[in-house]
């Protein structure tokens, strides 16, 4: 019997769907803030990240574990009871996706193959289908392929490709975030929605109150009295300055009067050390990357490291595709693109009267919102023209790679973790 292309097409997306079940979930319990499972034995969980953005249900506990928690009354499958009900309920699913993918045009099978397949590491286009289908099986299906829990057509067909592709665990589409280089980010209700799974986050719920071995003290917010005119070379360290084109400094850079060609800087370090210039960024969004042709922007791999130590060479091995850095209406969200998670430090994402910041674990296939601009400036004391008048961190967000700092850490600071960004913004 001759095979299709079509039907070839949709037995390779089955093949590519995410790892799912119960047994998946281990590695995600004990990730809260600075590092559940890297303190169990740092990488433990990190091998089993389902390719670059990828996530299944073991990176269901993105930053303290709370990501899927708040969603309960949505899921669109009662959760079963027993093995016999996890089969029924697998076998479901598959008939469910089935029915869809064979409704698919084959350029659109395609496109939806390149997506899963390159999971995320490479840029595809926009697949631009109805919101939802109707999902009925066809004339052949199998007796008892109609799912008997909801009715044919009450799945959102973005929900569900995400579902079997990326996250088995999702519930809900209030628990995903569309990317900004997407058709339909910002559109309500259009007649025609982008159903590449790859087009979406999983988004991070924080914990409260968060468990103290996170905890981070706020000191690092205080101005420079010594040096009232510069921004630190970073918040941490006593790193080296290195100057910017046209013999400016990187704080001359920074503060230079009037200038709004770009909204933040990033730094490169590993561990102590700052590699390469500060990065200004200009357009609304930018991958930050080590490998290149892994996206458009920053390719940390371009810059020129004297670093031997082979930690250092082992985390820098697994940035990957890195992660997107994108302002938005809202603030600045950051997006794990990697297979690895990230370790997020900010003001604007903890209680402003708390003593002590969080630093916050973020799997791959997950975004946070790490920089609130409205936060940032009830922060600050208004009415205090000299503490204005001199560099605030607040504006500062650090993000490591791979491995987390912390209390309960070898790495009590930042500046000792492998490789680590520094992102300043403008506060003008």
């Amino acid at each position: 019997m001759f095979r299709t292309k079509r039907s070839a097409l949709v037995r390779r997306l089955w093949r590519s769907r995410a790892p799912g079940g119960e047994d998946e979930e281990e590695g995600a319990g004990g990730g809260g803030g600075g590092g559940g499972g890297e303190l169990r034995g740092e990488g433990t969980t990190d091998g089993r990240a389902h390719g670059a953005g990828g996530g299944g249900a073991g990176r269901a506990g993105c930053c303290l574990g709370k990501a899927v928690r708040g969603a309960k009354g949505h899921h669109p499958h009662p959760p079963a009871a027993g093995p016999g009900a996890a089969g029924c309920a697998e076998a479901d699913l598959k008939a469910l996706t089935h029915s869809v993918l064979k409704k698919l045009k084959e350029r659109q099978l395609e496109l939806l193959l390149q997506a899963v397949e390159s999971r995320g590491g490479t840029r595809t286009a926009c697949l631009l289908l109805p919101g939802r289908l109707d999902c009925r099986p066809g004339p052949g299906a199998p007796a008892g392929s109609q799912p008997a829990q909801q009715p044919p057509s009450s799945y959102s067909l973005p929900l569900l490709l995400c579902k079997v592709f990326r996250w088995p665990d999702l519930r809900h589409s209030s628990e995903v975030k569309r990317l900004c280089c997407c058709e339909s980010y910002g559109k309500i209700n259009p007649e025609l929605v982008c159903c590449n799974p790859h087009h979406l986050s999983r988004l991070c719920e924080l914990e409260s109150p968060p468990p103290p071995y996170s905890r981070y003290p706020m000191d690092f917010l205080k101005p420079t009295a010594d040096c009232p005119d510069a921004v630190p070379s970073s918040a941490e360290t006593g790193g080296t300055n290195y100057l910017a084109p046209g013999g400016l400094s990187d704080s001359q850079l920074l503060l230079e009067p009037g200038d709004r060609s770009h909204w933040c800087v990033v730094a490169y370090w590993e561990e102590k050390t700052r590699v390469g210039r500060l990065y200004c960024v200009q357009e609304p969004s930018l991958d930050i990357f080590y490998d290149l042709p892994q996206g458009n922007g920053f390719c940390l791999g371009q810059l020129n490291s004297d670093n031997k130590s082979q930690l250092v060479q082992k985390v820098r091995s697994k940035i990957g595709c890195g992660i997107q850095l994108t302002r938005e209406v809202d603030g600045v969200w950051v997006y794990n693109r990697s297979s690895y998670p990230i370790f997020i430090k900010s003001a604007t994402l903890d209680n402003p009267d708390s003593r002590t910041l969080l630093v916050h674990k973020v799997f791959p296939g997950f975004s946070i919102k790490a920089f609130d601009y409205e936060k940032a400036y009830s922060l600050q004391r208004p009415n205090d023209h000299e503490f204005m008048q001199q560099p605030w961190t607040g504006f500062t967000v650090q993000i490591s790679f791979v491995k987390g700092w912390g209390q309960c850490y070898t790495r009590q600071f930042i500046s000792s973790c492998p490789c680590w960004l520094e992102v300043i913004f403008n506060s003008r």
